[in-house]
């Protein structure tokens, strides 16, 4: 039994940051000479090293990543590490093993490769002796596994005569389905080193056990498995108890830690069942899924029985396809995501031209339709249809379709752990075509994204062209992707480091000049105008009389939030949902913005959650505003559709952030309000009206997104150390990146620094 277990908190020096002072730079992964290992030798001499040292040795690629948290401790629990350590260093990878395997094997054992990846593993830490006949037995333990893999599974099962002895048995197995193994013989060496085979403990009562399957991920589990015959059959469920969850994000903060454990897992077997709306969502998700030559590749924008005029729902659409594939991969079904992500790779290489005029390189589909070509009488070939934006309203080009295809990616690898995926020369040349779209310089002088009216989530004209909010936190959270995907290599070197740049400028500029709360609003009202210097205050010449009469009186003392849109002489006060849940899931604001937003959204629930969530916009264009800007779109009408309309879709994002921040009673509220609807409404696109009290006078019902951002939200509740691997935490040495130019000349000094001792609070 294994009745003892300790935890430390380690400080040191990253090893990344002492190579980087001997002259090797982060992110190498190959010398000039030829190296790619660091090798770390021992002063203690060892036996099985013929009286030499204890040898050990990492990837350089991994000892030179800064996020990798490669650690040279030698501090424990914050004292300097004592003599029974022999005032040591030691060498703590992140999820690494770090233990060398030393190939002193018996004659049938075949050597291997050394680990380099802490593997999955579980083990049984208390078990309540029990000699009854019927009831339950608790059963305690841990589940852990390497990579940031998280644990998809601990199966719970007996070996041995029922009747007399007993051993119980836990097997454990990880998001990416590695599997704890069997037996200590296929693992066996010679110290007895990362033992992880499956942990038994005997049991010597009279007890009929049942093998069960804890199917709630955690690292920490507690197994109340039923005893009686009479009592249980197969399927009864096992009741699994979250204890002290404390979920490791590389390092990085996280608010999980501070969410009340019933919050995480409810301990009632009963509330596990689906709901008949889960059954339903689960049903016709399934039925909206699009096959190319026998294989899944995605799903239709809306699946309504009928519906003879389905103009372009009957497409697969990047930006609708990614509440449906986080759905099938926080469920396990990694197969129509890679499908995706692979065959709409190979439509962005696809001749693109509308008038005569072929957009630049890297530009991804809106969507795609399969359709059936006749070769001759008997045969038929499928074939993918892109629509690069040649058939949409307005022939505008989707922008956010690019930088969708890589946070998908990018998710897809974290929960699947297919990390060759991303290490592809086809997909990696893919995510390269993106960003060279995205990074070319232009004529902008600012950091932000330029893109018309149209080219995103709003895709009718809203008057968000420019440089709408929505576009920046996507384009901020797709750079993020990349810098991690994309491989340590000398040509990528100069991209990462256009990246870092841009990514530095980018969150300065939004932090800085998007934001707007109480104080920033009574800053503006006493704008001077009309400013010649580079000292300015106001420095994109923004008059007082734009502050809407509305947003005076609706801003809240507490709360705060980022304006959709930023020009010279004009600033976009609207609220963008989806733009500012971005920004919180991708840390493009800071912990303090995050916290106001949420805050804000807390206090005007009425207003942007209503009776459906979220509202895509708040308020909506009116009058002769609406007639002007939207050019008297009779689809974006006063609080309907993009205009102020209620978009279920838009939940699983809220829901994110809300788990991110410790909010998650905001989410769960959000959600139960949602679900009393949406199934007995027939999973409607929209809602109108200014709470969202009727289904949209034009939307589609069986809307596929709604379908999928309703399950997300479910399983990212029930699961919330999986919603980890979808969001990003501030990252603080880009804060440090400044490329200012106006450093390096007399005319003025970079007010990065005063700026930023102000937002980071």
């Amino acid at each position: 039994m294994i009745s003892k277990q300790s935890s430390a908190i380690w400080g040191g020096a990253k090893l990344a940051d002492v190579l980087e002072l001997v002259g090797i730079p982060k992110s190498t992964s190959a010398m000039s000479a030829g190296g790619k290992h660091v090798e770390f030798v021992s002063i203690d001499r060892c036996k099985e090293e013929k009286g030499g040292p204890y040898k050990a040795s990492i990837p350089l690629s991994q000892a030179t990543n800064p996020e990798a948290d490669v650690l040279l401790a030698y501090e424990m629990n914050g004292k300097t590490l004592n003599r029974d350590r022999d005032h040591r260093i030691l060498l703590l990878p992140r999820d690494s093993s770090c233990k060398k395997d030393y190939k002193m094997f018996p004659p049938l054992v075949n050597t291997r490769r050394p680990q380099m990846d802490f593997p999955v593993q579980s083990a049984i830490c208390s078990l309540e002796d029990v000699n009854v006949r019927s009831g339950k037995i608790t059963i305690k333990g841990y589940a852990v596994s390497g990579g940031g893999r998280g644990i998809e599974r601990v199966d719970i099962s007996i070996d041995g005569d029922i009747n007399s002895n007993t051993d119980i048995v836990a097997k454990a197995v990880d998001t990416a389905a590695n599997v704890q193994p069997e037996k200590v013989e296929d693992i066996w060496n010679l110290r007895g080193v990362l033992n992880t085979s499956w942990h038994r403990e005997n049991h010597r009562y009279h007890l009929t056990f049942y093998r069960y399957h804890l199917t709630y991920s955690s690292r920490l589990y507690i197994a109340y498995a039923p005893l009686g015959v009479d009592d249980v059959d197969e399927k009864t469920p096992v009741v699994v108890e979250k204890k002290d969850e404390s979920v490791d994000r590389d390092g990085e903060e996280s608010r999980l830690n501070n969410v009340p454990n019933e919050n995480l897992v409810s301990l009632d077997p009963t509330d596990r069942k689906e709901s008949e709306a889960e059954k339903e969502a689960w049903r016709l998700l399934k039925e909206a899924v699009v096959t190319y030559c026998g294989s899944p590749v995605g799903t239709l924008a809306a699946n309504e029985p009928g519906d003879k005029t389905p103009l372009n729902y009957d497409q697969v659409f990047i930006r609708d396809f990614i509440p449906s594939a986080l759905a099938f991969l926080l469920r396990g079904e990694g197969e129509i995501v890679r499908n995706f992500l692979l065959h709409t790779l190979q439509l962005q290489s696809w001749e693109k031209t509308v008038d005569c005029y072929s957009p630049g390189q890297g530009l991804m589909p809106a969507s795609f339709k399969i359709r059936v070509i006749p070769l001759d009488d008997t045969k038929v070939e499928e074939v993918l249809d892109p629509d690069f934006g040649e058939s949409a309203i307005g022939r505008v080009a989707p922008v956010d379709s690019g930088l969708w295809w890589i946070i998908l990616l990018r998710a897809y690898t974290k929960i699947t752990g297919d990390y060759a995926m991303q290490e592809r020369v086809d997909v990696q040349t893919g995510i390269k075509l993106i960003l060279n779209l995205c990074l070319s310089d232009g004529f902008d002088m600012f950091p932000s994204l330029l893109v018309t009216d149209g080219s995103c989530m709003i895709d009718r004209r809203m008057g968000i062209h420019g440089h709408p909010l929505e576009i920046q936190s996507l384009f901020y959270s797709a750079l993020r992707c990349a810098r991690e995907m994309l491989a340590s290599d000398e040509g990528s070197k100069n991209l990462v480091r256009t990246i870092n740049n841009r990514l530095s400028a980018l969150s300065f500029h939004i932090r800085e000049y998007y934001w707007i709360d109480m104080k920033k609003i009574n800053e503006i009202y006493r704008y001077k105008t009309e400013e010649y210097s580079t000292e300015a205050i106001n420095k994109f010449n923004i008059y007082p009389e734009q502050i809407p009469h509305w947003l005076m009186d609706w801003i809240p003392e507490e709360g705060g939030y980022m304006i959709g849109n930023l020009q010279p002489a004009h600033m976009d006060f609207r609220f963008f949902t989806l733009g500012n849940i971005w920004s919180i899931v991708s840390s493009l604001t800071t912990p303090k913005q995050n916290n106001s937003i949420l805050n804000l959204i807390e206090s005007k629930w009425d207003d942007l959650i209503g009776n459906m969530p979220v509202k895509i916009c708040y308020p909506a264009l009116e009058y002769e505003e609406w007639r002007i800007i939207t050019g008297s779109d009779p689809k974006n009408t006063p609080w309907s559709y993009h205009n102020g309309g209620s978009w279920p879709v838009l939940l699983w994002q809220f829901t994110l952030a809300c788990i991110k921040m410790g909010r998650i009673e905001l989410a769960r509220k959000a959600v139960n309000l949602a679900e009393s609807r949406l199934y007995a409404d027939h999973w409607p696109e929209y809602y109108d009206t200014r709470n969202g009290k009727f289904i949209g006078k034009q939307s589609r019902l069986y809307q596929t997104w709604t379908i999928a951002g309703f399950l997300t939200s479910k399983m990212l509740l029930e699961n919330p150390e999986k919603a980890s691997l979808l969001f990003w935490e501030e990252d603080y040495e880009l804060l440090e990146i400044c490329v200012c130019a106006l450093t390096k000349t007399g005319r003025a000094k970079c007010s990065r620094g005063a700026a930023k001792s102000q937002i980071l609070v």
